[in-house]
């Protein structure tokens, strides 16, 4: 399989200079633009994430990605992440089967545990068994994957019992994936599970070639073929590294402060730091770009990245530029490069 390349968003309602949001309804006509653009441009991979607090407008990413669906042709449709802990695993297999016969065989699930916390009183569970949710919740998703009717017993829901899970999906196996932030034992468990991997890299790249090493460790120590892993970053791109700079500093800068405010203010040294060849983030020209996913492909060798992006209320103008920059620059660089 060639290395693919797509693009995802969590649908951020950055503020303005006045301190006001963009309207959730624009984002969301934004993100089906985006949708489209990388779909008629080549990409390989769309995918949305899922939150439930004011600052965010997807908290459906099936019903985002049917949307999507239904105006392209091509591309992959995944969610990037479904909060598994938080959710029933007989809806989200019923959802995204949903998905996959709308989009003609098409739609793949993320399944993580979550970055945020606000998912779980929403919808009445225990944050103690934040844990215990998600390991039973994603064995359950899995069983209803490859039995039909499923019997499933456990804690975190109600038992089945010869229980049919309808639509099926068009693809003979929904693909499934685990997203992992960093975290030793959830590589492990992937690996374990046969399931193909994403890290999200947030930090030093090199800090997550150990993770990459134990996941295929573990699925060769179950007796299994390592699946696929897969990277997510923050990403810009412009025909110049300047260009690109010079537009995404006060953007990421915003989005740092709004969205990750742990980190603290991201001054000009810091973002240029982060930019850097080694760097987690992706901003510069597409040769850049093209060089920074091969420096790790060769460290984690994952054979899919994913570029979020619109960022920091970039306008829709520089990141439609930046989706199509990354189809028609630097994703055919890469695969001629591995190929070679």
């Amino acid at each position: 399989m060639p290395f693919e390349i797509g693009i995802f968003t969590f649908g951020e309602l950055t503020k303005d200079a006045q301190g006001r949001p963009l309207d959730a309804g624009t984002r969301l006509c934004d993100i089906l633009e985006w949708a489209l653009t990388a779909d008629q441009a080549g990409l390989d991979v769309f995918g949305v994430g899922e939150h439930h607090r004011e600052d965010f407008a997807v908290s459906a990413p099936p019903v985002v990605l049917a949307a999507a669906a239904a105006q392209t042709k091509n591309i992959r449709l995944t969610s990037t992440v479904t909060v598994l802990s938080s959710a029933d695993p007989v809806r989200v297999f019923e959802e995204f089967s949903t998905l996959d016969l709308i989009s003609g065989g098409r739609a793949e699930i993320t399944a993580g545990r979550g970055a945020y916390i606000e998912s779980f009183p929403l919808f009445g569970q225990s944050l103690e068994r934040y844990d215990e949710y998600f390991e039973e919740k994603l064995e359950l998703l899995l069983r209803i994957r490859e039995e039909n009717p499923v019997t499933w017993n456990g804690n975190t829901r109600a038992s089945l019992h010869e229980a049919g899970v309808w639509p099926r999906p068009i693809q003979n196996s929904l693909p499934i994936w685990a997203a992992v932030g960093g975290t030793p034992a959830s590589a492990v468990r992937a690996g374990s599970l046969g399931l193909p991997l994403y890290l999200a890299i947030l930090g030093a790249p090199g800090r997550f070639a150990p993770l990459a090493e134990q996941y295929r460790r573990s699925a060769q120590d179950a007796g299994l073929e390592p699946g696929r892993i897969g990277v997510t970053s923050h990403f810009y791109v412009e025909e110049t590294s300047q260009g690109a700079r010079e537009t995404f500093y006060p953007h990421y800068s915003s989005y740092i402060g709004q969205n990750m405010p742990r980190a603290g203010h991201l001054d000009r040294d810091s973002f240029e730091a982060w930019a850097a060849p080694r760097g987690a983030l992706f901003a510069g020209s597409p040769a850049e770009i093209v060089e920074k996913i091969l420096w790790e492909h060769e460290i984690l060798g994952h054979t899919r990245f994913l570029a979020q992006v619109g960022l920091g209320g970039l306008s829709q103008g520089q990141t439609l530029r930046s989706i199509e920059l990354l189809a028609t620059e630097v994703l055919p660089a890469v695969r001629a490069a591995l190929k070679a």
